[in-house]
């Protein structure tokens, strides 16, 4: 069985993450827990006193408010259901979860990506232009006030929340309009689907900083977010668009400037320790990571 923490060693700059025993499915089995739900929901509206300290600390707020009460009305907005509870035991449901890499510019993987039942993306991720290489379908957008856009009608908007008043911008950007600024500038109005926004659930994010990235920076990556969210609703995961390009550059897909490394510009997340995970659970069999260009 694995020791519970890895061993770092660091070869020219880069951060590298070992075990020195084998078992890597008592690994997995020892980190995966079923029983807590990606998604927010009224049945799971309360967290946990714990959960909730540590979700409140992520993007502290001038003015406190009652999450329950903020809760209960977006709930009358939006569903507030777990679309995911019920699986057909005879269907296997394929999920392409793309990130931005720009090792994804010639790869050529547009039609393998979208061939999936559900198509994840994250934040900008532009598909108008570069359909060949990230695929033209979307069934599931993740993305934060700060980043939302306008989305069409069969497309999920799974917001990704770090304070009540993220909630309460949704709620506001689906009604009133009222709310234009979290902690910088968000859009006041938001055209998508009300029946197909759902809610990151805070207790799935700690879990995640829990179990899997272990309190390696200051809280999980979109990726972590939406890759184990993929684990615990899809029966296959394939990964596209994650880690540097085949040079070693960190850019998006649809920047030109392959220098620009974006994916480690704020220091808030551990890469290296995020794609060592990935590594990890292709090696376990869990996912399949198109490594790209």
């Amino acid at each position: 069985m694995f020791a519970s923490h890895p061993n770092k060693e660091v070869f020219g700059g880069l951060a590298v993450y070992s075990w020195k025993e084998p078992g890597a499915t008592d690994w997995f089995d020892g980190r995966y827990d079923g029983t807590v739900s990606p998604v927010w929901t009224k049945e799971n509206m309360d967290l946990p006193p714990d959960v909730q300290r540590w979700w409140m600390m992520l993007q502290p707020q001038f003015k406190s408010h009652n999450t329950h009460e903020v809760l209960s009305k977006l709930f009358q907005i939006v569903p507030g259901e777990d679309p995911y509870r019920s699986r057909d035991p005879r269907r296997c449901r394929r999920c392409a979860v793309v990130g931005n890499s720009g090792n994804l510019r010639g790869s050529g993987y547009g039609p393998e990506i979208d061939g999936h039942d559900f198509v994840m993306r994250m934040n900008q991720a532009p598909t108008v232009g570069f359909e060949g290489d990230v695929g033209g379908r979307t069934t599931h957008h993740f993305m934060y006030p700060e980043s939302a856009k306008n989305l069409p009608a069969n497309v999920s908007f799974v917001l990704v929340p770090f304070k009540t008043l993220d909630l309460l911008w949704i709620a506001s950007a689906l009604s009133t309009g009222q709310i234009r600024f979290t902690y910088a500038p968000v859009k006041p109005f938001l055209r998508v689907d009300k029946e197909k926004v759902q809610i990151y659930n805070p207790a799935f994010f700690k879990y995640i900083h829990d179990r899997w990235t272990e309190h390696h920076g200051r809280y999980p990556s979109t990726g972590m977010l939406v890759l184990f969210f993929a684990l615990h609703v899809c029966d296959e995961v394939n990964v596209f668009g994650f880690g540097a390009d085949s040079r070693g550059n960190w850019h998006h897909y649809w920047e030109n400037n392959r220098y620009a490394g974006e994916f480690r510009k704020t220091g808030v997340h551990d890469a290296d320790f995020e794609a060592h995970i990935i590594d990890m659970l292709a090696k376990t069999s869990k996912i399949e990571v198109y490594r790209g260009n």
